[in-house]
């Protein structure tokens, strides 16, 4: 597995204002790509969008930076009986990824592993058809992969996505978010080579509470955000 850079930079401004930040994604998308610009035209950049809620972001951080735009679908691995607690996670262009020391720990058989993983094997296809049609994912392999969500609470989707996003070789990988708690942000950027937050307000309590409108995406939503990049980026 390619190790980050150990020249990197964690980008991210403390505040303690107990008020919205922004007034919906697509406004934390704008803001969050003025925080990006060395990255704009890049040949080799790629923009990832963690659905559902990042494809907004995503989607407005591609259109300033004219780079191309794609999801990237992570599932959780869920330990059987404990499904928040995560044993690993299976991602976009067949990437499995195992957390050995809770399997070690729990002692869970490769069998329960292999079961867990492909019923959230058959609900990412099923995502992927929705979102992507018939289109393949994008490659990865060499390029700079701005990974981006809508905020990081406890950041297990985020770490998530990294590793499996590693286990493809990408040139260089960026963790972009609006919003996140300042301890996240830290932890998180021991695992990429640029880390941008935002804003790191404490307390933290939820990602929603620093937008004015934060309503669900739905399916629909992302697929037509996806159709229009298609369409108008490059």
């Amino acid at each position: 597995m390619r190790r980050p850079s150990a020249r990197k930079e964690l980008r991210l401004l403390h505040t303690s204002r107990m008020q919205p930040w922004f007034k919906d994604r697509a406004d934390a998308g704008r803001q969050l790509a003025e925080r990006l610009a060395l990255y704009r035209n890049h040949p080799k950049g790629l923009v990832l969008g963690l659905p559902r809620g990042g494809l907004p972001v995503a989607f407005e951080v591609a259109t300033a930076l004219n780079l191309s735009l794609d999801v990237f679908l992570v599932r959780k691995l869920g330990v059987p009986g404990h499904e928040e607690l995560a044993m690993g996670a299976i991602a976009s262009g067949g990437i499995r990824v195992v957390n050995e020391d809770v399997v070690r720990h729990l002692r869970i058989s490769r069998e329960v592993i292999d079961a867990v993983a492909a019923r959230e094997q058959e609900e990412l296809r099923r995502r992927e058809r929705l979102y992507r049609g018939d289109h393949p994912p994008p490659t990865i392999a060499g390029r700079t992969v701005i990974l981006v969500d809508d905020g990081l609470a406890t950041g297990s989707t985020m770490r998530a996505a990294v590793a499996a996003l590693r286990e493809q070789t990408p040139a260089k990988v960026v963790v972009a978010v609006p919003v996140a708690a300042s301890e996240i942000c830290r932890q998180m950027a021991a695992l990429v080579d640029d880390m941008v937050c935002l804003h790191t307000p404490e307390p933290f309590y939820a990602v929603g509470l620093w937008y004015e409108r934060f309503p669900q995406i739905s399916d629909a939503e992302v697929g037509d955000l996806l159709e229009r990049a298609g369409a108008g980026v490059s």
